[in-house]
């Protein structure tokens, strides 16, 4: 099992190690960030956030409940307590954890807190239309395809189009129902 903590200055070095080319970078931030990652980068992403009652960005690490190990990372942006609506994004599970269904755990912690915590109606994110894992873990999170953003990130040679996926409150409490009944042992 893993747990949110936020993200903090002592988390950046292993973040920058995760992050080793240009690639991923993309993969994970869009174009938010220059390779390298740096320190100072990091300290500008995370300026004025994880205050519960003001910010409009949570920044957190995965931590697994058993080990303490940080095996992942997620933010929660573009927060519209107005409009109850966020954004998931910077989705990254430490490549020796992936396919043990960490990112599945991450999304679904990131959707308590947001539906639970902060009543958000909607939550948004983007994916590449080529990270077919991120979309199959969005999808049996509830995640919806609202729309493909057609080659909207040149990266090298190509282009990169990007899907946009949302889920809305009432998806994602019947979809939760569903995966906590499934967990009933009926014996």
């Amino acid at each position: 099992m893993i747990r949110l903590e936020y993200f903090e200055p002592q988390d950046f070095q292993l973040l920058i190690d995760w992050i080793s080319d240009q690639d991923l970078l993309m993969n994970w931030a869009g174009t938010q960030f220059r390779f390298p990652l740096t320190m100072d980068k990091l300290t500008w992403y995370t300026l004025d956030s994880n205050d519960f009652e003001k910010s409009s960005t949570f920044i957190y690490k995965a931590v697994d409940t058993e080990s303490r190990q940080t095996v992942g990372h997620v933010s929660l942006t573009a927060i519209n307590r107005t409009n109850r609506s966020a954004r998931i994004t910077r989705v990254l599970v430490d490549q020796s954890k992936r396919g043990k269904g960490v990112g599945e755990q991450i999304i679904r912690a990131m959707l308590q807190i947001g539906f639970e915590d902060l009543n958000l109606h909607r939550m948004s994110l983007g994916v590449f239309d080529f990270n077919h894992s991120a979309i199959n873990i969005y999808k049996k999170c509830g995640f919806h395809l609202d729309g493909i953003l057609r080659d909207i990130n040149k990266h090298g040679d190509e282009y990169w189009s990007l899907m946009e996926m949302s889920i809305l409150e009432n998806e994602w409490h019947e979809t939760n129902l569903v995966s906590q009944s499934s967990n009933f042992n009926t014996n």
